[in-house]
């Protein structure tokens, strides 16, 4: 396929020119540089050398130094030097990756598609296999030809087109990332929820890593509730996950040349967005919300799509409490649904660094209690601005701060020392 990018050790000379630098090697690694020119460049970035691992084999003095994640500090001739953390994927450049995302959904309203690519290099996770790449899962195996061919994943080699000019733009940028990245900005974009996504995902390294076929939920399978619970508790997801993961067919039409399902056509689809066709399980099927939940359930409309799995999510008693959950409580629906696809997103995943980050900013810091001269009085009548001005010197020459209390009321401490210091006085007087 010329529209995706092989990693192999076969392509090493276009691979590895390809790769963005977004740092440079420790100096500390000059040392080895006679070793390491061979195989890279000393721009290349960490993140990029580490995802090749398994196809070019570095020296192990040249892997220990090439592994460091910290700051690196160098001083030469009163000049400091300050290498930046690399991880399997750059964050800045995934944030940027993220707003191309979402200029290329407006345009090519690709939002069903881009959920479902994220989805199905994910879902082939297997819980039972510690091996990784063997164990399937979130790690872009899903670019290679042999599993693009796989049946379940008809029509996602288009997905990959509409990714590859931004992972040309963004080479530091795993395909696993950037897989996970589309199908979760697809989902919020789309009005879903919010997903707390983590990213720093290896790639597999080239189609012999892939899984086998038949890893992925069939739309028609004989016992439709026993299948969905094979497959997905295989990847360690419960009932609460299958049936969240299913509302999110509120997005998308089924076509019946690529999964053998749905109608052609129909009155919600015939005109678009997008390329006309298909059957959707939605009216509104470029919009998240819990529709899918609510039409399922009354199946009053021809035009609209339900499949046997979609029919046992209110048939079957455990999945059937949830599902009536979704369809009066979107924001229930949301919640778990957003659980769920974080989840999915990191089944199987190896990380860099091993516990992942996010390219949100977290929440902001509560604000410092202020200073307020009257916590630290006794009485309720007000006092006066000297004396609230002398507290506040009191309070401040003894460590205090206008925006940080001390731990400990200083002023009540001089009350029960004076207090003690009265009492023990009175009882030598009186002896």
């Amino acid at each position: 396929m010329a529209e995706v990018m092989l990693l192999t050790p076969s392509s090493s000379s276009s691979s590895m020119a390809s790769l963005g630098s977004s740092c440079r090697l420790p100096p500390s690694a000059s040392t080895t540089k006679a070793s390491l020119l061979p195989l890279i460049s000393p721009s290349l970035c960490l993140s990029s050398v580490k995802c090749t691992l398994s196809s070019y084999q570095l020296p192990p003095l040249v892997l220990r130094q090439v592994r460091r994640r910290s700051l690196f500090r160098r001083t030469n001739a009163g000049s400091t030097v300050m290498t930046p953390t690399c991880f399997a994927s750059d964050p800045e450049l995934l944030k940027s990756a993220r707003q191309d995302i979402k200029e290329l959904l407006k345009t090519t309203f690709c939002h069903p598609i881009l959920v479902r690519l994220g989805w199905h290099d994910a879902g082939t996770y297997d819980k039972n296999i510690e091996e990784w790449p063997q164990r399937g899962g979130a790690n872009g195996s899903l670019r290679f030809e042999v599993e693009l061919n796989h049946a379940a994943n008809a029509g996602l080699v288009n997905a990959l087109k509409l990714l590859q000019p931004i992972k040309d733009k963004y080479p530091s940028v795993t395909f696993a990332d950037l897989f996970q990245l589309a199908s979760a900005t697809a989902v919020e974009e789309a009005g879903g929820p919010k997903i707390p996504m983590k990213y720093g995902r290896f790639d597999a390294s080239g189609p012999d890593q892939c899984p086998p076929e038949g890893k992925l939920p069939d739309a028609g399978p004989p016992s439709p509730a026993s299948h969905l619970r094979d497959v997905f508790y295989r990847m360690g997801l419960g009932d609460k996950e299958i049936v969240a993961l299913s509302g999110a067919h509120t997005l998308g039409r089924s076509r019946p040349e690529r999964s053998g399902w749905g109608k052609p056509v129909t009155k919600y689809t015939k005109d678009g967005p997008g390329a006309p066709g298909g059957q959707s399980w939605t009216v509104q099927w470029l919009k998240f919300d819990n529709s899918y939940f609510k039409d399922i359930k009354e199946r009053r409309d021809a035009d609209l799509l339900v499949l046997p799995t979609d029919a046992v999510l209110f048939e079957d008693p455990s999945f059937k409490v949830y599902a009536e959950k979704y369809a009066e409580d979107q924001d229930a629906f949301f919640k778990d649904y957003a659980e769920a696809h974080a989840k999915l997103s990191n089944l199987g995943a190896k990380f860099d660094p091993p516990e992942g980050f996010s390219i949100d900013n977290g929440p902001s810091k509560p604000e410092p209690e202020k200073f307020v001269a009257s916590k630290y009085s006794s009485g309720k009548r007000e006092l006066s601005e000297t004396m609230k001005q002398k507290i506040r010197a009191e309070y401040e020459a003894v460590g205090g701060t206008p925006d940080k209390p001390l731990k400990s009321n200083y002023f009540l401490n001089i009350i029960i020392l004076v207090a003690v210091l009265a009492v023990l006085t009175s009882l030598i007087v009186d002896k």
